[in-house]
């Protein structure tokens, strides 16, 4: 099995998570160009609003970077691949959807394939239909999330015996103890996204920021249980009036409340009373906002330590 920084070309096996309708050229150059591998996420964003995104990046960096198509809630998909393989983008990221069907047309020109997966089930049938990379996400990650509601650090493991690629650790990872903890139960690297909008580049509203680093283990909740639609997000008023009023309305009524629009208000203009913003649970470990570069660079510092530190406690 060759090493994830190896097949992605990178420097650390740290990777963006798609971030929707909210996904940042500027956050995504930072990251590839502090060693890690940046992400635009599409989310129901227009092939010509990526495709803007996809310039800008290259604008900025001439490191590797993903895009990330989330396959049941981008609306043109067929316009996203066409527009991935035109643009030469070296990585795709392929999620909430079956990824089968577009594995074989993207690495005929070269482009590795990762597939997010949240069970054995699922990362065994992607491993199958050519997944270069498997994310396995628990549910402790930000934002749309399975259903099925199992834990990162259960996931990895049980992924890991059943499967033949690298597996990516997604949900509850900040720093680099966490990511010393995901490799050491096998996992190849980690990747990242309620982290990375705690960081200087990251274009986000500063009301977000500041819910990100004053918050504690318990100040994210999950929406959409009634409709098998989970979601989870920091706890904010906007929010607290979706779950009061998820029990009673269709899942259409929910999904309009939950939609992008939603999200730009809560992330991008801090309005918490009319929009949301998603947030995993390791945000109770987040109380700083350095630059990628040196989050990135303290993480491998802290990975190295943690190591070293348990060499010593088995071999003293």
């Amino acid at each position: 099995m060759k090493y994830l920084t190896t097949l992605l070309n990178i420097q650390y096996p740290i990777i963006q998570g798609g971030m929707g309708n909210i996904s940042s050229a500027q956050l995504t150059a930072a990251i590839s160009e502090a060693g890690g591998l940046g992400t635009i996420g599409c989310g129901t964003s227009s092939v010509e609003e990526v495709a803007e995104k996809i310039k800008a990046v290259k604008e900025m960096t001439t490191k590797p970077f993903a895009v990330n198509i989330p396959l049941t809630v981008t609306e043109d998909v067929i316009g996203m691949m066409k527009l991935v393989i035109k643009e030469q983008v070296p990585i795709v990221s392929l999620s909430a959807g079956n990824p089968a069907p577009y594995i074989a047309k993207l690495h005929e020109v070269g482009i590795k394939v990762i597939v997010v997966v949240a069970s054995v089930k699922h990362a065994m049938k992607a491993e199958r239909a050519g997944a270069d990379i498997l994310v396995a996400e628990g549910f402790e990650a930000a934002g749309i999330n399975s259903s099925l509601e199992l834990t990162t650090f259960t996931l990895i493991p049980q992924i890991v015996k059943a499967v033949n690629v690298p597996v990516v650790a997604a949900g509850g990872i900040g720093d680099g103890s966490g990511l010393a903890a995901a490799m050491m139960l096998g996992a190849s690297g980690c990747q990242m996204g309620t982290r990375f909008i705690a960081t200087e580049e990251a274009p986000f509203h500063e009301n977000y920021k500041k819910k990100i680093i004053q918050g504690d283990d318990l100040s994210t909740m999950i929406l959409g249980r009634p409709h098998g639609k989970v979601r989870r997000v920091i706890t904010v008023p906007y929010t607290q009036t979706v779950l009061a009023e998820q029990e009673n309305d269709s899942v259409e009524q929910y999904l309009a409340k939950t939609s992008e629009t939603q999200h730009v208000l809560g992330a991008i203009e801090g309005d918490f009373e009319n929009g949301f913003i998603n947030g995993g649970q390791v945000v109770g470990l987040i109380d700083r906002i350095p630059t990628v570069k040196a989050l990135i660079e303290q993480m491998m510092k802290d990975l190295e330590a943690q190591v070293s530190k348990i060499h010593q406690q088995l071999f003293k």
